[in-house]
């Protein structure tokens, strides 16, 4: 993409405010989950304020209804200042955003939307633990009771939702038919009773994720999206803004994030050695190729032409890109690198080589599993026969 001028301009008003308000010591490996918390909340205020945290919502919201050029610039200028990733408010403003504006009501459009901007954040309640790459086999039962459903279950991998105001909530009506048509979509507030989170201790001492557990939790039948049993279309949107937007974002962030294994190769000494130089440059081109996959996805998604499993090209194309990435700063490191140094919470290419790397191999199964994801390209784009039914074990 080559700058206009405007671009210029709103390339240098970016950068200006970020040398301004750029949070500082956010790695810093003696904070805590609250101070996690408080600086999430506070740049997230920041970047609203100043019209750049949800560049990809309509003109009528602040800083709403920029162009994809501009959305690229603002998301390069956050990469390449090495600012903190909206990850408490990530699941809000793309998942819950894109759900609410595609499929919700006008109603409750105009009720949660503003909330998102003024912190109120969600978390999505898809995941079971037997209902993981196969969702459609979830099991989380809703029995409607007058105006309320009344659910009973469990919800697994659930980002940030330990500090979650709502939940995106995928439940089961019915168990008549194929299991995509007993799928309801419900909006839930996680502090109604019957709701319970226990935080999940992870391999690299992180908690980004957390169990959901549901007790009889009563919710209107009013927050409901879309028609009871239709809940399977309504997720779709939800995913596809997971594998698209997102990962647009996440792109540029990992191509800011390759001055790291250009560091670590010159503090090893190691600029003349042909073998590291090579896979350094075969890194390069492969997530420069990742950024331009994204951006072609959202130039088709604008232009109406988004066939069924682009997402998936570009989801998988990341999930390749980061494990490389991690994969070669880890090598480059040596011995050094082979520890869990004090984690950033919930971050990717933080330069803490074994957490990086252990995290990167999450993204094989965060937002569809690679395997899903070349069924769906292989069944849906490339008409190639679905796996006959004695072949599944």
């Amino acid at each position: 993409m080559t700058d206009t001028p405007d671009l210029d301009a709103l390339r240098s008003e970016v950068r200006a405010f970020l040398a301004a308000e750029a949070p500082t010591g956010w790695r810093d490996a003696s904070r805590t989950q609250d101070d996690f918390v408080r600086t999430q909340r506070g740049w997230f205020a920041k970047l609203v304020q100043a019209g750049y945290a949800v560049p990809h919502w309509p003109a009528t919201f602040p800083g709403g209804g920029r162009s994809l050029a501009e959305q690229k610039v603002i998301y390069e200028e956050l990469a390449g200042a090495d600012c903190p990733r909206l990850l408490l408010s990530f699941v809000s403003t793309y998942h819950a955003f894109a759900t609410l504006h595609e499929c919700a009501s006008v109603e409750q459009q105009q009720r949660y939307l503003p909330r998102i901007l003024e912190g109120e954040t969600w978390c999505q309640g898809f995941s079971e633990p037997g209902a993981g790459s196969d969702l459609a086999a979830i099991k989380t039962r809703a029995e409607r009771k007058g105006e309320v459903y009344v659910v009973n279950g469990q919800k697994v991998w659930s980002t940030m939702a330990q500090f979650a105001d709502k939940c995106l909530l995928l439940v089961r009506t019915s168990a008549d038919g194929p299991k995509q048509a007993g799928i309801t979509y419900l909006l839930m507030d996680m502090k109604t009773p019957g709701v319970s989170v226990r935080p999940i201790h992870q391999i690299q001492g992180d908690e980004e994720f957390a169990e959901i557990f549901l007790d009889n939790v009563e919710i209107p039948v009013s927050e409901r999206v879309g028609e009871e049993g239709k809940g399977w279309a309504v997720a779709q949107a939800t995913l596809a803004s997971e594998r698209g937007l997102t990962l647009m974002e996440l792109s540029y962030r990992m191509r800011g994030a390759l001055s790291r294994v250009a560091a670590l190769i010159r503090e090893n000494g190691r600029q003349d050695d042909r073998g590291c130089l090579r896979d350094f440059g075969e890194l390069v081109t492969q997530v420069d190729a990742v950024c331009a996959v994204a951006d072609q996805f959202l130039d088709n998604r604008i232009n109406g032409i988004e066939r069924i499993g682009d997402a998936s090209i570009v989801k998988n194309s990341y999930s390749r890109a980061l494990r490389a990435y991690a994969r070669l700063g880890l090598r480059l490191g040596g011995m050094a690198e082979q520890y869990i140094a004090p984690i950033t919470f919930g971050d990717l290419n933080t330069g803490n080589w074994m957490a990086d790397f252990m995290n990167s191999y999450a993204w094989t199964i965060a937002g569809g599993s690679e395997e899903v994801q070349r069924n769906i390209i292989a069944e849906r784009m490339l008409d190639m026969p679905r796996e006959p039914k004695a072949w599944v074990a």
